[in-house]
């Protein structure tokens, strides 16, 4: 089975064509363009511009996808494409360009939920040793994690915490009700003028920074839900800096950075291990930009090998936890064996607000 997967949710144009054969899955291409450059400047991501950008590349992305892919378009078997969350003017260029090409190849369209693809990014791994990324075919393994699965998927938009009985099959238990986590990184890295995005800039000054030195209120980390809050900590480093204008220097930056972070993952650890106790997880997943944070990964690690040694811990490449095409593929390879979520080009739309189900 080969799957054409595009992604054009935010701000990268990402196409991704894969082979799937008895749980493997062989990479042929996998392209993203990033506008991060051209929004760095405006400290976060524009949606008119970004829509503008998607126009200009897809066509290239997708010529460039084929042409790694040496295949021919009439040899794709389905063509899955991310119809939503996320910037509306962002998705409508994917998706167009999508129904587009399922027409003219009278291929199968199915619609993926952007959220659903991070979750789906963690069944990928590597065959044997890592693959350079200059490599041109990259061969991978596709997991089968035990269920039930506990997924906590944290980036810009979205952070949310959601229980999987089967495949495709999906419950959120736990939401932000304001700033997403990757956005408060983002706004935090604004205040401290440390530019974006935020997200990595913060992690690189918090390694040699004091996470003690601020102490910060933990945000509805004793809460009975598990829904999340962080506009109220990045309004509280705002009134730190504030207090302390004339003492902000270098030391300052790492520390406030350092102790921001720790705070944010205080709170998601200890929300994401109870959860997963009061569910009887049996594999805990992680997804999203903010996935990549190291610190986030070893100290869920740590805390999920102390408090639940039973369960497996899974996270994803490196390369899968920001915005891209492969894990779209992967996604729509498991709703393509369910034929009942496969559709055709006049049925799927684009949405903003998508809701995973």
């Amino acid at each position: 089975m080969i799957i054409l997967a595009i992604e054009t949710s935010c701000d990268e144009t990402a196409a991704a064509i894969v082979e799937f054969s008895r749980e493997k899955a062989k990479v042929l291409s996998s392209i993203v363009s990033s506008q991060i450059k051209m929004h760095k400047k405006y400290g976060g991501v524009v949606p008119s511009l970004a829509s503008r950008m998607h126009l200009k590349n897809t066509i290239p992305v997708l010529d460039k996808a084929f042409k790694q892919a040496k295949i021919k378009k009439d040899k794709i078997d389905y063509i899955a494409v991310t119809n939503g969350p996320g910037l509306i003017p962002a998705l409508m260029i994917g998706v167009s360009a999508a129904k587009a090409l399922s027409f003219a190849l009278k291929k199968p369209l199915i619609g993926i939920n952007h959220i659903e693809g991070h979750v789906y990014s963690n069944w990928l791994k590597p065959i044997g040793k890592v693959q350079s990324p200059k490599s041109k075919v990259q061969n991978y393994k596709l997991l089968k994690p035990k269920f039930p699965i506990l997924c906590l998927t944290v980036s810009g938009g979205h952070t949310q915490l959601i229980f999987m009985e089967k495949d495709l099959h999906y419950k959120i238990i736990g939401e932000t009700i304001d700033d997403a986590a990757g956005e408060a990184f983002d706004k935090v890295a604004k205040l401290l003028d440390l530019g974006y995005p935020g997200g990595p800039v913060i992690e690189k000054m918090a390694k040699s920074g004091d996470e003690g030195r601020f102490k910060f209120t933990r945000p509805m980390m004793q809460s009975k839900d598990y829904n999340f809050s962080f506009s109220g900590l990045k309004t509280a480093v705002l009134y730190e800096t504030r207090k302390s204008e004339r003492e902000i220097d270098l030391k300052y930056k790492k520390d406030m950075a350092a102790s921001f972070q720790r705070t944010v993952i205080d709170v998601l650890v200890s929300k994401t291990v109870r959860a997963a106790e009061e569910y009887g997880a049996k594999t805990v997943l992680l997804g999203g930009g903010v996935s990549a944070n190291e610190k986030l990964r070893a100290d869920l690690g740590r805390v999920l090998r102390e408090e639940m040694p039973n369960a497996a811990y899974h996270f994803p490449l490196f390369k899968l936890t920001t915005d891209n095409a492969l894990m779209i593929s992967i996604a729509g390879y498991y709703h393509a064996l369910d034929k009942n979520r496969v559709s055709d080009w006049k049925s799927i739309k684009a949405d903003a607000n998508l809701k995973l189900e």
